[in-house]
């Protein structure tokens, strides 16, 4: 009989490939976790896990690890469901976000109308929430990126021209606009691979064949705002980033490209149970007035 204790370890092996960090993360001895891996297999009798030099999820450990990650997350489900109904308050809602900066002002609407209900705020790329809806780990997701995966449903939140930050004594910062062209051989400060901005940084670049000159690679914006307006660099900004920044200076030029733009979308799935909280924070997310807050 499989342990749910074991099945949880499995998903945390699964989605590192990594004995030691995913026992670090568990709190548990490595050689225990190995152990408790060995026991699920022996009783499914099959590998799940490729361990020729790196530990690897292969094909059956994929399989498997869908199937546990929709189960486990219809019981979790249940737990909520049930507390919810014996319960006099909201309940909590978990979002997942790349960025918060962009959903402020609907959260602090949220607490101020709901406050006795909680909020659990993840930082998630983009490609990791469709598994983490499926396996019901979060309740909302809102992307700067399409999410292409099935069981989805959406609601698209607004869209917006991205530009270019520079320091204010940079020869771009008096022009009206950029073509990416112009960006060629600037150096440039962006986020790390995955994150929306650096997808389409990268993506602009590819269809010019051109190679972007990246010279720092963050995953904090106040730090990329800092960089650029010390003059290590310039970079991309969204139009609703350079208005909300508060504390460093700086130029944004529009960019000469009319796929130079991001479409922020809020997911959830579609089969999935949520509580009177999140379907609160949909509604208020969907609801809120974009308009005001973006530059189109």
């Amino acid at each position: 009989m499989m342990e749910l204790n074991s099945l949880r370890q499995f998903l945390v092996v699964a989605r590192l490939e990594h004995l030691s960090r995913a026992a670090d993360e568990l709190r548990v001895a490595q050689p225990s976790l190995s152990r408790a891996i060995a026991r699920l297999e022996s009783e499914l009798g099959t590998p799940l896990f490729d361990r020729g030099g790196r530990l690897r999820l292969n094909r059956t450990g994929r399989l498997f690890r869908d199937h546990v990650e929709r189960s486990l997350g219809e019981l979790e489900a249940g737990q909520r469901a049930v507390a919810e109904a014996t319960s006099q308050g909201l309940g909590t809602v978990r979002l997942a976000s790349e960025t918060f900066l962009t959903l402020t002002g609907p959260l602090a609407a949220y607490k101020r109308a709901h406050p006795s209900s909680e909020i659990e705020l993840h930082w998630s790329p983009a490609e990791d929430m469709p598994r983490r809806l499926r396996g019901q780990d979060v309740d909302l997701c809102v992307a700067s990126q399409r999410i292409h995966a099935e069981g989805l449903e959406s609601a698209r939140l607004f869209d917006e021209a991205v530009g270019v930050g520079t320091p204010l004594d940079h020869r771009f910062a008096g022009r009206t606009s950029v073509s990416i062209e112009d960006l060629a051989g600037q150096p440039l400060i962006t986020a790390r691979k995955g994150h929306w901005i650096r997808r389409l940084l990268d993506r602009l670049f590819a269809a010019r064949d051109l190679t972007p000159r990246i010279v720092c690679e963050s995953d904090e914006p106040a730090a990329i705002a800092g960089l650029i307006s010390a003059g290590i660099g310039i970079g991309l900004v969204p139009a609703f980033a350079r208005r909300v920044a508060t504390h460093t200076e700086g130029a944004w030029i529009p960019v000469d490209s009319a796929d130079c733009r991001r479409t922020v979308i809020l997911y959830w799935g579609a089969d999935n149970h949520l509580s009177a909280a999140a379907r609160l924070m949909r509604t208020t997310i969907t609801g809120w007035d974009w308009n005001a807050d973006v530059d189109t």
